[in-house]
C-alpha cells in the first residue's frame, strides 16, 4: 500500500500524559518548521505561551479540542480547534516534516470538516503566517480562501503577521 493511501488515526488529547506528549511533538515540529520563518526566539516564546502543558490545559478548559495523528502507532502530527457558534476555528494543524506531502493534511481536513458539520458549523477558519508559503499553498489546495490580513501583538515584543483564511463546508 502506498503511504498516501494509509489512514491516520485521530486520538483525542485529554490526560496529562497525552498533553505532555503533544507538547513534545509540538516543540519538535515548531522548532523545525517555524525557526526559518519567525526565528528561534519567537518560536520558543510561542511554544511556552501556546503549546506548553499549562497553556494546553487552559485551552482545553476553554472549549478547545486537540487530537494527535497516528500512523502505525507513531505520532506524526496534531490539530487543535475551537468550536464557535457558526464556524470552527482551526488553531493548529501540524505534521512532522517527514510526513508532509503524503495526503495526511487532506485526511485531517476531512476529519475536521466532519467534526464541524456534526457541531452545526458551516465553515472552518484559521490564521497562517503570511510568509509560510508552502502551508498557504496547502490550505488553498484544500479550498480555503483569504478573508483578510492581521498583525497582532502577542507580547514579549513579538507579533503574529497572519492571513485569515476560511473554507465553507
Amino acid at each position: 500500500m502506498d503511504r498516501t493511501e494509509e489512514k491516520i488515526a485521530f486520538v483525542s488529547v485529554e490526560t496529562p500524559e497525552q498533553i505532555a506528549e503533544l507538547c513534545s511533538l509540538a516543540a519538535e515540529i515548531w522548532r523545525q518548521h517555524f525557526t526559518p520563518i519567525i526565528g528561534a526566539d519567537q518560536v520558543e516564546y510561542m511554544l511556552e505561551k501556546f503549546q506548553s502543558p499549562a497553556a494546553i490545559k487552559e485551552q482545553l478548559k476553554n472549549g478547545y479540542r486537540y487530537w494527535r495523528f497516528f500512523l502505525g502507532g507513531e505520532a506524526i502530527g496534531y490539530t487543535g480547534v475551537h468550536p464557535e457558534p457558526d464556524r470552527l476555528f482551526l488553531s493548529k494543524l501540524y505534521l512532522r516534516q517527514d510526513q508532509r506531502g503524503k495526503g495526511f493534511a487532506s485526511q485531517a481536513m476531512r476529519f475536521l470538516s466532519d467534526f464541524a458539520r456534526e457541531n452545526g458549523e458551516h465553515a472552518v477558519w484559521l490564521t497562517v503566517n503570511r510568509h509560510n508559503d508552502r502551508t498557504i499553498a496547502v490550505y488553498r489546495h484544500l479550498g480555503f480562501q483569504k478573508l483578510r490580513e492581521e498583525k497582532n501583538d502577542i507580547g514579549g515584543g513579538f507579533f503574529m503577521d497572519d492571513l485569515i483564511l476560511e473554507k465553507q463546508l
